[in-house]
């Protein structure tokens, strides 16, 4: 059967849609990041965190972020989100979560930090949960923006950071890190008899040397002293 040059493009142009429905499926979507001002050492930027759905029966209650080298968790503070989310602090970044959004609605929440590292681009690890306890693991540090569909994390790219701009002081959370790491102390004394008796030299007081050598002079004298009365005893029999 053959067909008119219309008809083969229009049987070509619905069978290339068709493919693009079936590629374009669940595995393009991901989760994006925004900042309201994308510079290098910018001090309180908003960043706006889009998670698209890829479920169409459950919904999305949690998204764990684990934070990009120079950002700290106590420098980061909750904006907005889904309506009963609630934010918390990890040791290595920080989680949002609360009710389940509609299935198939995409979650967006956003967070203020304190200031951006010196950096070009920061990925923003992500695991996003939902109802039903699906895992979608938005880690990968792949090729961004090449058409892939990878679990690639939110990158943020930056601008190089302003004339002037430096790091803005440690925050509390580095404080109290290093104030746990271990420092070196004074070695603790040995309690050695050797030990303590170099310790009493260097105060001024006898060697434990000493003080032997002054007990057995006494032992001496004492024998000696017995002996002595022992035979004047006999000899005045």
């Amino acid at each position: 059967m053959k067909y008119s040059t219309p008809r083969r493009l229009t049987l070509l142009t619905a069978a290339t849609a068709t493919a693009a429905l079936l590629t374009a499926g669940p595995a393009a979507a991901h989760v994006e990041v925004e900042a309201d001002k994308p510079q290098s050492l910018a001090e309180n930027v908003e960043l706006t965190f889009l998670a698209q759905s890829e479920s169409a029966t459950a919904g999305i209650n949690e998204l764990r972020v684990v934070l990009p080298e120079g950002i700290a968790p106590a420098d980061v503070t909750y904006g907005e989100g889904p309506k009963g989310w609630k934010f918390t602090a990890n040791d290595d970044g920080y989680t949002v979560k609360g009710p389940a959004v509609k299935a198939g609605e995409d979650a967006e929440y956003s967070v203020v930090l304190k200031q951006l590292p010196d950096a070009k681009e920061l990925a923003f690890k992500t695991l996003q949960t939902y109802s039903d306890g699906r895992i979608d693991r938005w880690i990968e540090l792949g090729e961004h923006g090449s058409g892939g569909h990878g679990n690639e994390a939110p990158l943020l790219k930056l601008e190089a950071a302003a004339p002037g701009a430096k790091p803005a002081a440690p925050s509390p959370s580095d404080t109290q890190s290093a104030s746990r790491s271990p420092t070196p102390t004074k070695a603790e004394p040995s309690s050695s008899p050797a030990a303590r008796a170099e310790e009493k030299e260097e105060d001024g007081g006898l060697s434990a040397g000493a003080w032997i050598g002054i007990g057995a002079g006494v032992l001496i004298v004492a024998g000696a002293a017995v002996h002595f009365v022992r035979r004047r005893a006999g000899a005045q029999q």
